[in-house]
């Protein structure tokens, strides 16, 4: 069963001889419980296409599908709803706010849910269980290390008990080992059912995944199929090197406030 459908997805930025491609016609499917890694070098279109299936940037023409729905076909506050219902974003840079503790960074994404304050702690509370930070919940982010840091965005990105989870360079601030704990995190989840779609340039992570999309100029240039205990591809990975720039980042800084302010 097809739970994530992309037909022919593109991305064009400017007019005329300006005309940007970032992404020339993208096409593949997701099923529950899939686990998509999105590789390649800067520039390649992998921005551009999680925050198309972030539903946070309209394609210039071509199909994304969810569950049945027709994404871009929804209005403005349809598709705020979608996000909320079916989405949870996990960051390269945590994004959480210094002054709000543990438990208040998590409940972030339950502001707009119409239940009372004590369903909302529960259910941050909950997550933060799910993620090993409980009991952690009254600390601020700079008590906390860097890992933790992490799982508590993957605890704010899950607390609506999204299928989806889309992550952007989920350890891409992290070292080694710090990495590896939180990809066993992400493989739990995705075991539980969790669909994941996340880019990144580790070919470790990447061996996470059960299949690797590898993009070039906005195409997907090759595409491989799982081999190994991890479900990774099993071959050549250690050959695909790249790191984020600035720009990466900063497009995401952007993702991230269009997410919670509703985007469009």
């Amino acid at each position: 069963m097809t739970y994530v459908g992309v037909e022919n997805l593109v991305k064009k930025y400017g007019t005329e001889e300006a005309a940007v491609m970032a992404v020339r016609g993208i096409s593949f499917e997701a099923h529950p419980g899939d686990w998509i890694a999105f590789m390649g070098e800067s520039g390649s279109g992998k921005s551009t296409l999680l925050s198309m299936l972030g539903a946070l940037n309209t394609p210039t023409s071509g199909k994304y599908r969810v569950d049945g729905v027709d994404v871009y076909s929804l209005e403005q506050e349809e598709r705020a709803d979608f996000r909320r219902t079916y989405l949870g974003f996990v960051f390269q840079s945590f994004h959480l706010v210094s002054y709000l503790t543990v438990r208040e960074n998590v409940m972030l994404p339950l502001a707009p849910v119409k239940i009372r304050g004590k369903e909302k702690k529960a259910k941050a509370d909950e997550a933060l269980a799910r993620v090993g930070l409980e009991g952690k919940g009254n600390r601020l982010p700079n008590q906390i290390s860097g890992g933790e840091q992490e799982r508590v965005a993957v605890a704010r990105a899950i607390v609506n008990h999204p299928s989806i989870l889309l992550a952007d360079e989920p350890t891409g601030n992290l070292d080694t080992k710090t990495t590896r704990g939180i990809m066993e995190l992400l493989k739990r989840l995705n075991s539980e059912g969790m669909t994941i779609l996340m880019v990144t340039h580790n070919p470790e992570c990447a061996q996470y995944a059960r299949r690797v999309l590898y993009l070039s100029d906005g195409l997907v240039l090759e595409k491989e199929e799982p081999a190994g205990k991890e479900g990774g591809n099993g071959r050549g990975l250690d050959e695909w090197k790249g790191e984020a720039t600035a720009a990466d980042r900063s497009r995401y800084n952007v993702f991230f406030e269009k997410f919670f302010k509703g985007g469009s």
